[in-house]
C-alpha cells in the first residue's frame, strides 16, 4: 500500500560552501524552506569543527564541506523550523561514545543516527563485511537502547563482488538484524556503476527509512566533438536516472524522507540555484502530506 509523502529534505552537505557564518547559515537555511524543503540531514564533522583529513577528503571529491562547524547548528536549525531527519555519524565515534552520539541526536531532535559508509574498507573480503556486519548490529543495539534507530549509507564500493559471487551489499543486508540496522539507500551511486537503484531499492523492503537522490546526466548541448559525453551529477529531472519511479518505490516503502545532495557540477556554480531547481521537481512528485491526505 503507498504510504504517505516522505518529506523533503537536503543534505547539509550541499549547503557547506554558503554557511561559514551565522549570518550566511540564517539566509542560506531561509531559502531551502522558501524552496520547499521541509527537513534536513546533518553530518556530525559539519556542525563541528571538521578535521582537516575529513575536510581534504570531501573536497577531493568535489565536496568541500565548507567552515560552519563551529556554528551553533542546532539553534540554527531550531529557528529555520526544519525538522532534522537524520545525523551522520562515524562507526567508530558510536562504538568510542554511543552516549555521546545519543545525546547530540537528542539535542538535534531526531530519531536516526546514520553511518555514511567506510572509509578503507575491504569490500571483496568475507570476513570483513561479517565483522561489519557484527559491528552494526552492536551497535544499533546500543543505540536502539536509547530510542535511536541506526541506518547504513550506500555507495557503490558496496556493490563489489565476494568471492561468492554475492555483493558485499548484499551480504551486509542478510548479515544484519533488521531490528538492529536499517538503510539510508544513496541511488545516485550504484547508477554510476551500472547497477538497477529501483530493484537495490526494493529489495530492501521496509529496511529502507531514508532515499538520497541525486541525479545523473550531461548539460552538454549543441554540437558534440565525439560521440561520448562524461556524465555527472545533476539537479534532479535534468538527467537521465528513473526518480519518478525511485520515489513512488520510496513512498511504496513508507520512506520518512527523500534527501536532495546534488553535490557537485551545480547549475551556475551555485548550491542554492541547484536546491531550487531540483526542489520543484520534488515539489511535483511528492507533494505535502496534508494535500497527499
Amino acid at each position: 500500500m503507498t504510504g504517505a509523502p516522505p518529506l523533503r529534505a537536503i543534505q547539509q552537505l550541499q549547503l557547506g560552501t554558503v554557511c561559514g557564518t551565522a549570518t550566511a547559515a540564517r539566509r542560506t537555511l531561509a531559502l531551502v524552506v522558501e524552496a520547499g524543503f521541509q527537513g534536513i540531514e546533518l553530518n556530525g564533522f559539519m556542525i563541528r569543527p571538521t578535521p582537516p583529513l575529513v575536510r581534504a577528503l570531501t573536497r577531493a571529491a568535489g565536496m568541500p564541506v565548507g567552515r560552519g562547524g563551529r556554528l551553533d547548528w542546532a539553534t540554527l536549525v531550531g529557528e529555520s523550523g526544519l525538522t532534522v531527519v537524520g545525523l551522520h555519524e562515524d562507526l567508530g565515534a558510536i562504538e568510542r561514545d554511543a552516549g555521546a552520539v545519543v545525546r547530540e541526536a537528542a539535542r538535534y531532535g531526531t530519531g536516526r543516527v546514520v553511518v555514511p559508509g567506510m572509509y578503507r574498507f575491504a569490500w571483496t573480503d568475507p570476513d570483513a563485511v561479517a565483522a561489519l556486519a557484527r559491528r552494526l548490529d552492536a551497535a544499533g543495539e546500543r543505540l536502539a537502547d536509547a530510542g535511536l534507530r541506526l541506518l547504513f549509507h550506500n555507495h557503490n564500493a558496496e556493490l563489489r563482488r565476494l568471492p561468492s559471487g554475492r555483493t558485499a551489499y548484499a551480504e551486509l543486508v542478510a548479515r544484519t538484524d533488521p531490528a538492529r540496522v536499517g538503510f539510508e539507500f544513496d541511488a545516485y551511486w550504484p547508477a554510476a556503476v551500472g547497477a538497477d537503484p529501483r530493484a537495490l531499492l526494493r529489495g530492501l523492503g521496509e529496511r529502507v527509512e531514508l532515499l538520497h537522490v541525486t541525479d545523473r546526466g550531461t548539460r552538454a548541448r549543441g554540437v558534440s566533438l565525439t560521440p561520448i559525453d562524461r556524465a555527472d551529477a545533476v539537479e534532479l529531472g535534468d538527467g537521465t536516472m528513473d526518480l519518478v519511479g525511485l520515489l513512488a518505490d520510496a513512498r511504496h516503502a513508507g520512506v520518512a524522507a527523500v534527501i536532495c545532495e546534488t553535490h557537485r557540477n551545480w547549475v551556475d556554480r551555485s548550491p542554492i540555484a541547484s536546491l531550487q531547481r531540483s526542489a520543484r521537481f520534488l515539489r511535483a512528485h511528492l507533494p505535502d502530506r496534508q494535500d497527499a491526505a
